[in-house]
């Protein structure tokens, strides 16, 4: 039986509550942190609604599967989750490159890993948007920083270093406001605080690539059921993102318009018998699926290989989408550790193998990397869970992220019948001048709670100063179909 007792050690505890709104299931986990350890003691998905591309275009119900889970998660655990950590969208966001110029003084002594931190902090603060009423910015990633002496550095290059001049080159992706605004939503029906949001690319990365493989040259496909994103790093850094508006839904989609099943009935013969490359099937593209339809018992016969032809076609074209952002970013020549896949979307049979055929490059399977244990949460080590656990990931060093409370023990207690009987008066001792009632009733201390630490005051840094060095870089629904058309 799993151990999911809540002893105290004399380790600093947390509890992280993180959630994943996808748009066919909404994973949530719940993991316990001491130290560097980390446990996930609660994994688990339901199917989701209100949730299209990944974004949530109804909040109420969205809301209600949200609260469902949280009970369940509640109820087992024997705990209240009090807040919770929550991805942002990974689709309708806009790149845009900028610089940011913060002046320094002579007297300002050595940059720090504080001043490159605040640099970060202020371009997701102050930078320029188009449309400050609907766009907010989801996240930004340091390109190469600029001082006296070196050009194209990185931000652990400039720790260290006294320079006048402290000049960072940002990639800053631009969301829609009311996509944040909706999730807010959610959480205020379910009663949950909002403790932290988290660009997801960036931390499904970091719990699924190696760091050799991030410097090395890597792309991360991530196959979701409506939204398929591509991130490309180079030189540990992440230097291109795009999201194309289709994955494994739309595959569930194709086997009920091919074959008349309902939603429900397609989603399960694919996740049975689903496969890529109908000639590599081998004996079992011989065998043919008996489907009875419970309503008016009229039996179908589905072939196993005109299934996966219907399969691969679609991603066929996911991967060729893929492949086209890769070279759109340039850096198609400098991968040299290869495509890495994840997702929900990745476990279908043969994708790896048919995404190896079709670019040419070295292809493995996205699992988040082992640092963390969950033991009695198998599927927490999926690649369906990369994303939730990436969150979990993210904000295990911040001490400030603590989600739950743990509720008292509902063991009963031993009843003992009460006996009334007369008590004696207590004897005054002989040294004693006065009793104790004539005083009154006895004070005892109050006791007081510890007051909890303060988060440190950040220290007001100077305003950068913003120069957009390129437009808007890629609304990916309309410049990916956009340019495929121009350059036929």
């Amino acid at each position: 039986m799993t151990d999911r007792s809540f002893a105290r050690t004399d380790m600093e505890e947390r509890y992280i509550a993180a959630v994943d709104l996808g748009t066919s299931k909404t994973a949530l986990a719940v993991a316990r942190v001491e130290g560097e350890d980390v446990q996930v003691i609660y994994y688990k998905e339901h199917p989701s609604a209100g949730v299209r591309y990944g974004y949530v275009f109804n909040p109420q119900r969205a809301s209600e599967v949200l609260k469902e889970m949280v009970r369940s998660a509640e109820t087992e655990l024997h705990i209240r989750i009090l807040q919770m950590v929550v991805g942002l969208p990974r689709y309708y966001i806009r790149q845009e490159i900028a610089k940011a110029d913060v002046p320094r003084g002579t007297d300002d002594g050595r940059i720090t890993r504080e001043d490159v931190e605040s640099l970060k902090n202020i371009a997701l603060d102050s930078y320029p948007l188009d449309n400050p009423d609907k766009e907010i910015i989801f996240g930004a990633v340091a390109q190469s920083i600029e001082t006296d002496e070196i050009i194209q550095a990185t931000e652990e290059d400039v720790v260290g270093m006294i320079s006048e001049k402290f000049t960072g080159y940002y990639k800053t992706f631009v969301g829609t406001r009311k996509s944040r605004s909706n999730i807010d939503n959610i959480f205020n029906d379910t009663g949950i605080a909002l403790s932290k949001t988290c660009f997801t690319p960036i931390t499904t990365a970091k719990a699924v690539l190696t760091a050799n493989e991030m410097n090395n040259g890597v792309t991360l496909l991530e196959f979701g059921a409506g939204v398929t994103s591509v991130t490309v790093f180079q030189g540990g850094i992440l230097r291109h993102y795009a999201s194309i508006p289709f994955g494994a839904a739309s595959v569930t989609e194709d086997i009920r318009l091919e074959c008349g099943f309902s939603t429900a009935l397609a989603e399960n013969i694919k996740l049975a018998y689903g496969a890529c490359m109908p000639e590599k099937l081998a004996s079992m593209s011989e065998k043919i699926i008996k489907v009875v339809n419970e309503e008016n018992g009229a039996e179908k016969d589905l072939p196993v290989r005109y299934l996966s032809e219907i399969i691969t076609c679609r991603e066929k074209e996911l991967v060729e989408a893929m492949l086209y952002e890769i070279e759109r970013s340039g850096m198609a020549d400098t991968l040299r550790s290869g495509l890495v896949v994840t997702g929900g979307g990745a476990a279908m049979t043969g994708l790896a193998n048919l995404i190896k055929e079709m670019s040419g490059y070295n292809v493995r399977m996205g699992y988040p990397l082992r640092k963390f244990t969950a033991t009695g949460c198998p599927g927490a080590m999926e690649t369906a869970a990369a994303t939730v656990i990436s969150m979990v990931m993210a904000c295990k060093d911040d001490k400030y992220v603590n989600c739950i409370e743990q509720l008292p023990s509902q063991e009963p207690e031993e009843q003992v019948p009460e006996v009334e009987a007369e008590e004696p008066a207590p004897e005054r001792p002989a040294d004693a001048l006065f009793d104790k009632e004539e005083f009154g009733p006895e004070q005892k201390p109050e006791k007081k709670k510890p007051a909890r630490e303060p988060k440190p005051k950040k220290e007001r840094k100077p305003s950068p100063i913003w120069t957009k060095l390129t437009g808007k870089l890629g609304d990916t629904l309309n410049t990916l179909f956009d340019d495929m058309v121009d350059n036929q």
